[in-house]
Formats: structure tokens, sequence, C-alpha cells
């Protein structure tokens, strides 16, 4: 059996008057992220974890954020659209496994709704799909509620 193994990394700046998109859920808070698209960091992770696993480059390749059919896009279809790509080429995903960086909000009540949502978009069971969210004990950038960043990895089997 074939797998591939693929590692994701994204972050977003914050700001006031933005919206807060992760894993496809409206989180409620004072600060969004600054984006072309919705700005879903968590999404955003994960499909580079998925198109890297096939050497696909990475989602600004495939979605740069320089093209107009891309601003303000609902991550949910760039999502769906790396996921086409990596079955394309014949792959499944094994599961997912995710880390969100973020000094607030507190994102553990979301948690469940995140991953329930991504794989419906996917259209695989939520078991396969783990969001995991830390602090960064106020320190960087993360710690001064700048920005939030996440990890991903993802694992691909060949269908």
């Amino acid at each position: 059996m074939d797998f591939r193994i693929g590692q994701g990394y994204d972050v977003h700046r914050l700001a006031e008057g933005e919206t807060l998109w992760l894993g496809g859920v409206l989180i409620p808070h004072h600060k969004g992220t600054v984006a072309h698209s919705d700005g879903d960091v968590l999404i955003h992770a994960i499909c580079d974890a998925m198109l890297g696993a096939l050497k696909l480059r990475d989602i600004g390749t495939h979605f740069p954020d320089t093209a107009a059919e891309f601003k303000n896009i609902d991550s949910k279809i760039l999502l769906k659209k790396s996921y086409e790509l990596v079955k394309q080429k014949g792959y499944e995903i094994v599961n997912i496994d995710s880390t969100v960086q973020a000094q607030q909000p507190k994102l553990k009540p979301h948690i469940p709704q995140m991953e329930q949502c991504m794989a419906n978009v996917l259209e695989i069971d939520v078991d396969r799909v783990s969001v995991k969210a830390t602090t960064t004990e106020t320190l960087g950038f993360e710690g001064r509620e700048e920005g939030m960043s996440v990890n991903a990895v993802v694992l691909l089997k060949r269908t």
C-alpha cells in the first residue's frame, strides 16, 4: 500500500473588525484574520499538507492571492478543490492532525464543530479529522494576539 505524509503551515495576521473563520466555522471574536480569502488559517494549512504530500506544490500555487476569483472566497471551497486534486492522483485521506496556535479566543468549545465541518466538506468520517488548540503562553506574535498559526499533518493512501 502506498502512503504519503504531508505537512502544512500557515499564518495570518489578526486585526480588529475582521471575521475569524477556523475550520469552516465563524468564531465570535473582536479580531479576525487579514487575508485575500476568508483567511481560514486552519483550512489553508490542511490544504498545504494535502498538496505537499503529493508534490502538488502549495495552496498559493493553485489559488493565488493575486487572483480576483479568490477574493473573499470561502476556504471550504479551497479545501474541496485541494482534495479533488488529491483524488485525481488516486489517493484518499487516512487522517488529518492539526494544531492551532492562538492566545485568544479559547477554541476548545468550537473544535467539534470545526472537525465536523471539515469532515463534511471532505466526505470522510469525523474520526479522521483532529483539531487541537494551544496558546503560546503569551510568547511570540500569537501570544501578543498579532496573529495565529496552524501546523497540520495529513496521511494519504493510494486508493
